[in-house]
């Protein structure tokens, strides 16, 4: 299929979109009084997007986990965001934007870079994500990081 034709059938398809969660793993944030969904996936034709919303080290009943321990709770993030995106039949090789925001950026970023860079490794990641760092008041005192991710990937057509 030549390029204008893909851009065409992507420009004309309608696009669907749905919440994105993993229950098991991280709670929705409705339930503890914040009005957004864990992420939205957008189907256009035969591409998927994913939008992971800010992501940080939550368990399963929306707790923090890891208070204090900035290594630990990038850790429980990244593994916060491998659990939505396998929702989706997706995998960090899927991703190609990240958004990481950190409470104290020159304190932290040292560390926080030193973590992400262990796990990429890990993933097997090549090339690596696009990725913005940003010191930011998070909306609890106990965070220490929180990353946002998009993804985008070719859907799988069933075979006939």
């Amino acid at each position: 299929m030549a390029i204008h034709e893909m851009i065409g059938e992507l420009i004309s398809a309608p696009i669907q979109k749905r919440a994105i969660s993993n229950p098991d793993v991280l709670n929705e944030a409705c339930t503890y009084g914040s009005a957004f969904s864990r992420g939205m996936r957008l189907d256009l034709g035969d591409f998927v997007v994913l939008l992971i919303s800010g992501t940080a080290s939550i368990d399963e009943h929306g707790c923090t986990v890891h208070a204090g321990d900035l290594c630990a709770q990038t850790r429980r993030t990244f593994n916060n965001i491998t659990a939505l995106l396998a929702a989706e039949s997706a995998t960090w090789k899927d991703i190609v934007r990240t958004t990481c925001y950190l409470r104290d950026i020159e304190r932290d970023y040292a560390a926080f870079n030193a973590e992400r860079t262990a796990f990429y490794r890990e993933q097997g990641l090549n090339p690596l994500p696009a990725s913005t760092g940003i010191q930011a008041t998070l909306c609890r005192p106990d965070l220490l990081v929180e990353i946002e991710a998009i993804a985008m990937f070719r859907r799988q057509r069933p075979t006939e």
